[in-house]
C-alpha cells in the first residue's frame, strides 16, 4: 500500500517530506488540506492530527506527524532506500544541526499562522510583516552561510556530495525567501548548494507549483 501524505502544496514542512520521499523512491499518495481556507482545522483532519498541522504521513496503521520525525521514520523504516542521514554519529549530528537552523529556529517564526497572528491580532501591515519575515531569514542564512563556507564537511551539498536532511530543509526555506523577495545574493555557498539540489529530479518534483493542489 502506498504511503499517504497529508499535505498542502505551499507548506514548507510538507515540501521537505515530498523531497525525502522522492529521494528515497517511495511511492505515495497525497491528500491536500488547504491551509488558507482552513481545511486543516476541519474535525476530520483534527482527528488525524490534533495540532491541525501538515504534513502527516500514514503508513498503513502507522501515523506520523512533524516533518523531521516523518523523515527520520522513513530513514529507519525503509533502510534499503537511499539514505538522507550519514553513517557516523558525528556526521548525523552535523546534518541534524544544520537542518535545525531552518526547521527549529527559523520556519516556526515565519509560517502562515504566525504571519496571520501578526496581521489579525497585532495589526501589523504588510510592510511590517515582511520586515519580520526578513529579520529571521537573515539570521538563518547568515548562520548557514558562515557554517557551510567554513566547515570542511561541506561538499556539493550541505554535507558531502549527496543530499541529506540538511538540504531537504534548506531548499524549501529558499523558495519561501524568494516568495518574500528576500535578497539571497550575500549567500553564495547556500545558493550553490541550492542550485545543486535543483539539478535533481527529486527536488524538482517536490516543488510547490508542481503539486496537484497548486493554485
Amino acid at each position: 500500500m502506498a504511503l499517504l501524505l497529508h499535505d498542502y502544496f505551499r507548506s514548507s514542512a510538507s515540501y521537505r517530506v515530498r523531497i525525502a520521499l522522492n529521494l528515497k523512491g517511495l511511492p505515495y499518495r497525497q491528500q491536500a488540506h488547504h491551509l488558507v481556507k482552513g481545511e486543516h482545522r476541519a474535525p476530520d483532519y483534527l482527528g488525524i492530527n490534533p495540532q491541525g498541522f501538515v504534513p502527516a504521513l500514514a503508513d498503513g496503521d502507522v501515523l506520523i506527524t512533524q516533518s523531521v520525525a516523518i523523515i527520520e521514520y522513513l530513514e529507519e523504516a525503509y533502510p534499503d532506500t537511499p539514505r538522507v542521514l550519514p553513517a557516523t554519529p558525528v556526521e548525523r549530528a552535523r546534518v541534524r544541526s544544520l537542518a535545525a537552523v531552518v526547521a527549529a529556529d527559523t520556519h516556526p517564526l515565519n509560517n502562515l499562522r504566525i504571519l496571520k497572528y501578526l496581521q489579525t491580532e497585532l495589526g501589523l501591515d504588510e510592510a511590517a510583516r515582511t520586515a519580520w519575515y526578513h529579520r529571521w531569514l537573515k539570521e538563518c542564512f547568515d548562520a548557514l552561510e558562515a557554517r557551510l563556507t567554513a566547515e570542511p564537511d561541506t561538499g556539493r551539498f550541505c554535507h558531502g556530495d549527496d543530499p541529506t536532511l540538511a538540504d531537504i530543509c534548506l531548499v524549501p526555506q529558499i523558495f519561501n525567501a524568494r516568495r518574500f523577495a528576500f535578497d539571497l545574493s550575500p549567500y553564495p555557498t547556500v545558493m550553490r548548494i541550492f542550485d545543486a539540489a535543483q539539478a535533481l529530479d527529486a527536488f524538482v518534483r517536490a516543488e510547490p507549483d508542481r503539486q496537484p493542489d497548486a493554485e
